[in-house]
């Protein structure tokens, strides 16, 4: 007779127990929120535990912690429950006509532009699609990438720590502005050296970020030392607040500060420091098929990264870079 592979034994509920065990780090408290009683979660536990021939938690003064194949098992019941929503999602949407749900990550590059006509468009031909979006920096969108969390992420592509189970599909190379208020004394100034643009205050990523690791590096080969920011941010609203109404001199992808240049609320610099932000496009997790809804969203994405113009950005597979 055929063995019952344990794929078939399982219960979602033990699943549920494990997830829920990691959350709170207590039985006890994984018991309340599921409404079970702490002798059923762990017994639960106990008999996931004996089918696979691990422990999966190991009890702590703090509690119990996850044990390496509890990790392990809880990366795969996360990416599960998060298959089964979008599933879900989309047999609803598909009953109520066309719809269904996508999760985007996006970090700057791709926030002020790119992913919002992309919405726009898609919403043409399928209006019942929701959108959720979440702005971050690879440390944040990566894990959630690759839980299953997000269905792609838009932006500029990440670097080599946060590419591993990634696919990546580059747009264009976005480079990058100096920019400043439009009354703002260097505004009318031709050319201004980098000596001179050290002499005004600096708003400016964190050091951490690849859009600053660019700048500093680009005054160092012009033989500067890097400018010292007086403000070190990657709020978007607040950031453009602070170029309006002060004389500070920012640095932003060009297509992030395009809209508010057309306009008149900020100028961009001429200076000789050229500076290339990087290939900007879309990751998604490695070996998958996109649901319909996220499909939508990823040819919206091509046809109006394919509008804005610009340099294409050479074929990279699994490559890239970071925010």
């Amino acid at each position: 007779m055929k063995a019952v592979s344990w794929t078939q034994r399982v219960r979602l509920q033990q699943l549920r127990v494990v997830t829920a065990v990691k959350e709170h780090g207590s039985l006890l408290k994984a018991a309340e929120t599921l409404g079970l009683t702490q002798p059923a979660v762990s017994k639960a536990l106990k008999e996931i535990e004996a089918e696979l021939g691990v422990t999966l938690f190991r009890r702590t003064n703090r509690g119990v912690e996850a044990t390496p194949y509890g990790e392990a098992m809880l990366h795969h019941i996360r990416q599960m429950f998060s298959q089964l929503e979008q599933a879900a999602d989309e047999v609803a949407g598909l009953k109520q006509g066309v719809g269904g749900r996508v999760a985007v990550g996006t970090l700057i590059s791709a926030s002020a532009r790119l992913l919002p006509r992309a919405i726009a468009l898609m919403r043409r031909d399928r209006p019942r699609i929701v959108t959720t979006v979440l702005e971050g920096t690879w440390d944040l969108l990566a894990p959630a990438l690759l839980r299953g969390d997000l269905d792609l992420t838009v932006g500029r592509l990440p670097e080599f720590q946060h590419r591993e189970g990634l696919e990546l599909e580059p747009f264009y190379e976005e480079m990058v502005a100096f920019v400043v208020r439009a009354s703002h004394p260097l505004a009318e100034r031709p050319r201004p050296s980098p000596m001179e643009l050290l002499e005004w205050p600096w708003l400016l990523p964190p050091r951490e970020t690849t859009l600053r690791r660019l700048i500093d590096r680009a005054f160092r080969d012009a033989g500067c030392e890097p400018p010292i920011p007086s403000c070190e941010s990657l709020s978007q609203l607040t950031n453009r607040r602070l170029l309006q109404e002060t004389d500070i001199i920012g640095v932003w992808p060009e297509r992030v500060a395009r809209d508010d240049i057309d306009s008149g609320l900020l100028k961009r610099l001429d200076v000789p420091l050229i500076v290339s932000f990087g290939p900007v496009g879309i990751a998604r997790r490695r070996g998958t098929t996109p649901s319909p809804a996220a499909a939508a969203l990823i040819e919206a994405l091509r046809l109006t990264a394919a509008q804005e113009g610009g340099p294409a950005a050479p074929p990279r597979g699994v490559s890239g870079e970071d925010p």
